[in-house]
Order: C-alpha cells, then sequence, then structure tokens
C-alpha cells in the first residue's frame, strides 16, 4: 500500500464539518467518494483535524493509502479530482509520503483565523460574522496576549468530549483590522477583524469561544482582570458565547520538513 497526502482548501458552508456523519453531507465523504470512483477501489481518508459544521478550511491536508500497482499520476489525479468534486472543495497538490506519516498525528502547528465586522458585507456573505458594535481593537490584543501566558484552555473547550488533557501550547494570538478593497482601515471602507490564533493542538469549539470572549472585552462587558478569573476558574460557563461557524477558516497546518510537499507537487490554487 502507498500512503500520499493531500494538499487541498474548501468552503464548508454546504457541508456538516469535515468529518464523515450518517446521511449528513461532509467535506470527507464527498472527497472519499471522488477518490474511489476515480481509483476505482475504496478510499479511506484521514484528515488533518475534524472541523465543525459551516467552517471553511484554506489549508487543509489529508492522507489516503492506495493499492495501486503502478505509481499515481498524481498532476493527474489531482486535474481529474478537482473537475469531479464540487466547486467548493478545490485540490493543490497530491504526493506520496512515507507509509508512517499522518496527517493528523503528524501536524506540529494549526493556526485558524476568525473573521468579524460591524459592517455589512454583501460579497463576504457566508465568509465572516458580522457583529452590530465596534469593539476596541488594542484592548482585544491586550486580551489576546493574557491568552498566551496561559496553557489549560478548559475554559473554552466544548463540554463532554473525550480528550484527555485540555492543555494547549499557543504560540500567536492577535486581532488585526483587514481593509477589503482600500489602502486604509477606517469606518468609512469596508474592513473585517481577524482573530488569529497558533497553537500546537486546539480543544473542539475552543477557537469559536476564546473569539466570543476577547470580543466580550473589546465591547466592554469584560475586564483584562475577569478574563483572566474566566481562564483561571476552568469552568466552559464562565467563558462568553461561542461565535458561529461562518467566520472560522482553518488557514494553516504546521509539518516537519519532510512531510511537506515537494516544490514540484506544487500547483496554482483552485486548478481544474
Amino acid at each position: 500500500m502507498a500512503r500520499h497526502f493531500i494538499h487541498m482548501a474548501y468552503n464548508g458552508a454546504s457541508y456538516c464539518g469535515w468529518q464523515t456523519q450518517p446521511a449528513l453531507p461532509t467535506v470527507q465523504l464527498t472527497l472519499e467518494q471522488a477518490l474511489s470512483t476515480l481509483l476505482r477501489q475504496p478510499v479511506a481518508v484521514v484528515g488533518c483535524g475534524r472541523t465543525d459544521t459551516g467552517v471553511h478550511a484554506s489549508d487543509f491536508y489529508a492522507h489516503f493509502d492506495c493499492s495501486a500497482q503502478e505509481p499515481l499520476d498524481c498532476g493527474q489525479l489531482v486535474f481529474k479530482l478537482n473537475n469531479l468534486l464540487p466547486p467548493d472543495i478545490a485540490i493543490f497538490a497530491i504526493y506520496p509520503v512515507a507509509v508512517g506519516a499522518h496527517a493528523r498525528f503528524d501536524a506540529t502547528a494549526r493556526t485558524y483565523q476568525y473573521h468579524v465586522s460591524p459592517l455589512r458585507l454583501p460579497f463576504r456573505q457566508g465568509l465572516y460574522a458580522r457583529i452590530y458594535y465596534m469593539p476596541d481593537l488594542d484592548l482585544m490584543n491586550r486580551a489576546a496576549e493574557i491568552l498566551m501566558e496561559y496553557d489549560d484552555f478548559t475554559s473554552f473547550a466544548k463540554l463532554h468530549t473525550q480528550v484527555k488533557t485540555n492543555i494547549c501550547h499557543l504560540t500567536e494570538a492577535h486581532w488585526d483590522c483587514i481593509p477589503l478593497n482600500t489602502e486604509h482601515c477606517s469606518l468609512n471602507t469596508a474592513y473585517e477583524l481577524v482573530f488569529t490564533i497558533r497553537s500546537n493542538r486546539f480543544l473542539r469549539n475552543m477557537v469559536r469561544s476564546v473569539t466570543g470572549t476577547l470580543l466580550d472585552v473589546g465591547r466592554g462587558k469584560l475586564t483584562l482582570d475577569g478574563l483572566r478569573q474566566i481562564i483561571e476558574k476552568k469552568d466552559r460557563c464562565a467563558a462568553g458565547v461561542s461565535m458561529p461557524p461562518q467566520g472560522l477558516f482553518l488557514t494553516k497546518v504546521d509539518y516537519p520538513p519532510h512531510i511537506l510537499p515537494p516544490t514540484s507537487a506544487l500547483r496554482p490554487p483552485f486548478t481544474s
């Protein structure tokens, strides 16, 4: 059996998350069906993570095993997959890896971004969450710095999951104002506020609940000392509301160099 990695992206609006669920549309099931059709054998795919319903991924990896006697023509397989898959899933590259390489367990870090804006953005519908206030960006960045001081994120974890630990080692957490069509970010231009967070691992629903809590700081509903108290309570009920899924993107997955795709395997995004 030969193992291959898939480098891909997807818009999660039409899917009930990555992971296959009975009688529900998921990215994993859609990809497995396409691969099985093209390779003429049952194909199981393992993803680098399990994004929730409606969550997007602009940088995602998965692996599969293939029993083909001849080496796969990876370039042709990318081309055929992009013509067979729906347009909200794009394959960037497929490349062979060592048999033991694992898309989920070999990842060393993941980066997520959450997009919000107090503006009505018709061309960003389904890709951001609208808020109805202008939060204090500087204050939210001070709050994000406080997050970096901790590693137990029980207060932001979904209850009754099967994880063995709620310890996560954050290496990045900050807010930025991103203009969408002009050089400067101001109340007179289209813009989004983007929260970026990077860690070796994340708990289920963690990014969305962290974002909601930091926005409470930014709108004056929660003080910086209050944020510390929430984290130290280790109680999900103490934290802010979980933000809706459409604003969340998995934007980067880090791997050791020997697992990353060779330069020759890279293709322009959304090749078809």
